[in-house]
């Protein structure tokens, strides 16, 4: 044989053990392709990690807010503030019935027992009060009645994450969730803490306090719903955000409106996709000094699911080379009646 023919030969049994391994190798995966394809086009059932969707928490605060709140409407309850003008009677001596205005120090001046301070107290506590004065020097069973011809509506003013923020009239005396049921109770974007400003005038208290809605609400802890009184100022800020990746099923940002964990976060991004590593994520987080710190998370140990995450973390879910692979594999069609195997990242849609 002459040596092209043989170099010529040789080529030739080289090309058909090439063709034989590609029509191996299509038919190999056109079986994949096949039966994980169509399987990939079909939901899957979440991973071992059990998690339960929970209620929408501001819906259930407000809920409860607008339940439990209590709007007094019976005038002996409204607050005397600066302004206001008092019709003053006193049913045993008529002669010292009065028409008085609450001066900007809060008093009154009457006939025989001159300045009273009444600003701060409700109508029926300034009767008593009257009542009291006239009894230690002049009238045996003194009895006094107060009428508001004017009232200079004392306020209060709600701040932020309320769906109705705004300065509400302060006419009676009320309770932390009396007045936030004014602003209509909490927009979605609420944090659960309510910082309230004690204004420099409150008979009771000063300074600035917190209330958690969780204990006060859920936990039923009453004596966190506090006094409000006029010219206190509520602030709720906005919640906290943290942000789920990679192989979930709805990636994006999530508000912490309550102490959310890993496996929480994992519940809110509507658990990990078919195709993702249940056993590994990587949490992002930024320190005092803002860089990020990278932890490597291990999901198989429950104490890892109940790590909580603060305000800008980034939790993601990672994925398994041959995960991805089995679920993006499939059958395609292009033009009409031509298909073929081809392979999409499921993590891109």
């Amino acid at each position: 044989m002459y040596p092209q023919q043989h170099i010529k030969r040789k080529f030739m049994i080289q090309r058909f053990h090439e063709r034989l391994g590609e029509v191996l190798i299509f038919k190999a995966l056109l079986v994949i392709g096949i039966f994980f394809g169509c399987a990939a086009n079909h939901p899957q059932p979440q991973q071992d990690l059990n998690y339960s969707y929970k209620d929408d928490d501001i819906a259930e605060i407000n809920e409860q807010i607008l339940a439990s709140a209590e709007m007094p409407s019976d005038p002996s309850d409204y607050l005397l503030g600066s302004g206001d003008l008092l019709q003053i009677g006193v049913f045993e001596a008529k002669e010292l019935d009065a028409k008085v205005r609450v001066s900007s120090r809060g008093y009154i001046t009457l006939p025989l027992i001159g300045s009273v301070l009444v600003k701060g107290l409700s109508a029926r506590e300034a009767e008593q009060r009257i009542e009291e004065l006239y009894r230690e020097r002049y009238i045996k069973n003194p009895h006094v009645g107060i009428f508001i011809e004017e009232h200079f509506s004392r306020r209060v003013t709600l701040m932020g994450q309320f769906k109705n923020p705004g300065t509400y009239d302060y006419i009676s005396k009320q309770r932390l969730l009396d007045v936030m049921a004014l602003g209509g109770g909490l927009s979605d974007k609420a944090g659960l803490l309510v910082q309230i400003r004690k204004s420099s005038g409150s008979p009771d208290r000063h300074g600035v306090f917190f209330v958690d809605l969780d204990q006060l609400i859920k936990e039923g802890k009453s004596e966190l719903n506090i006094k409000i009184n006029a010219g206190d100022v509520l602030f709720v800020p906005e919640a906290g955000v943290f942000f789920v990746d990679g192989a979930v099923r709805k990636p994006g940002s999530y508000y912490i409106k309550h102490q959310t964990t890993v496996q929480e976060a994992f519940v809110e991004a509507g658990g990990l996709a078919p195709y993702a590593n249940k056993n590994q994520a990587v949490l992002v987080r930024y320190a005092e000094n803002d860089e990020r710190q990278m932890i490597k998370l291990d999901l198989s140990q429950p104490a890892t699911l109940e790590i909580e995450l603060k305000d800008r973390d980034v939790l993601i879910a990672e994925s398994t080379a041959f995960g991805k692979l089995v679920h993006g594999m499939g059958f395609y069609i292009g033009l009409p009646g031509v298909g073929g195997i081809g392979y999409r990242d499921p993590g891109r849609y």
